[in-house]
């Protein structure tokens, strides 16, 4: 038995039909989902978020500034590489508008005109301890430019390490498998992520690091082939093509294609805002005729595993020696390469005392 009204109006009849209130209820719900889905994600982890175990009596917050005093870096490289770094998207900073920024702060600070250029919806700065032009330019991707690939999300952290940690993991093949092959169902808390609640399932990971010859010597290249298996069986349908792309210090353009799932980009920029401290930002971009869901879930499952690598960058010495078994020989490799963006003035500060406002 239904409930309804039906009313005549001079020539014209109309029929309104009242929903049962479940109905309303889910259809709403449908409406909210779709809307979330469509939205770009956004992902931000505040100072000492992630990267940190918990102690007794303390907050996380608090658990990370103990173990930040009681750290010991190492021999670290020079603070700050020479490059092009990320400072806003374009969108944070509307024509004629004026903002201040501190990061980088090199000995040889002053009030000058910094090289600047606006690439991939983003503003970068050239930062060279000598005050060179700039050697390279950013490569821009077509695909953004064009519009053919849409912005789907963004994810922000900050990691407590050197800069040439982070693209170093490119070369760091052993730590795959042991880092980055339990199930991402393991979330990125390293206490959990060998559970063996997730243990039916594995990413298995195929990588290979070379630099580029010239005179594209600033970048680099990571050949990846990711694969999962359920059971210890083989899922076809999770094979994954990834290139990731090191363009100077700070630029990484991660690139990856699926049979059925499409194409599309993770920009990730690492900036220096101290010695010790790196802004790491990741953008993705992906086919407009594809649903928003399935590059939002990529996404959080590269949130998901960059997590777990800060956990590691935080809490580790740097080792300018390390003992290398000739399975870790491309470790040795990497060093030389991004050996090229340091020069003879490079500063080899171990502690910020003044910002630099850009």
């Amino acid at each position: 038995m239904g409930s309804g009204w039906c009313g005549a109006a001079g020539p014209e009849r109309g029929v309104l039909l009242f929903l049962p209130l479940p109905v309303l209820l889910l259809l709403l719900l449908l409406v909210l989902l779709l809307l979330g889905c469509s939205r770009p994600l956004a992902l931000r982890r505040g100072p000492g978020q992630v990267g940190y175990l918990p102690a007794p009596g303390l907050s996380r917050s608090q658990a990370a500034r103990r173990a930040r005093r009681a750290r010991r870096p190492g021999a670290l490289p020079p603070a700050f590489p020479n490059g092009w770094y990320r400072l806003l998207d374009s969108a944070q900073l509307p024509r004629g508008a004026v903002r201040s920024l501190a990061l980088l702060v090199p000995d040889f600070a002053r009030v000058r005109t910094w090289p600047s250029c606006e690439v991939n919806g983003m503003l970068l700065v050239w930062y060279h301890c000598e005050g060179i032009s700039p050697t390279w330019a950013v490569p821009e991707q077509r695909e953004i430019t064009t519009k053919e690939w849409v912005f789907r999300g963004q994810t922000e952290h900050l990691v407590d390490a050197h800069i040439q940690e982070i693209p170093e993991n490119a070369a760091d093949m052993a730590h795959l498998a042991f880092l980055h092959g339990p199930a991402i169902l393991g979330g990125s808390d390293l206490r959990y992520t060998r559970s063996k609640l997730w243990d039916f399932m594995k990413h298995i990971w195929k990588a290979e690091w070379r630099p580029e010859p010239e005179p594209n010597e600033h970048c680099s290249q990571l050949l990846v082939q990711h694969t999962v298996t359920i059971f210890g069986k083989h899922i076809s349908l999770t094979d994954l093509m990834v290139s990731a792309r090191q363009v100077g210090p700070g630029l990484v353009f991660l690139m990856f294609e699926h049979a059925f799932l499409g194409r599309g980009i993770i920009l990730q920029t690492v900036t220096p805002l101290e010695p010790l401290l790196q802004n790491v930002v990741h953008k993705i971009y992906y086919q407009k005729n594809m649903p928003a869901i399935i590059p939002k879930f990529i996404l959080r499952a590269e949130c998901i595993q960059f997590e777990r690598d800060i956990t590691i960058w935080n809490n580790k010495q740097y080792l300018p020696k390390p003992l290398l078994v000739r399975e870790d020989s491309s470790i040795q490799k990497h060093r030389r390469w991004y050996a090229q963006f340091y020069s003879e003035k490079s500063t080899r500060l171990l502690a910020q005392k003044e910002g630099l406002d850009w």
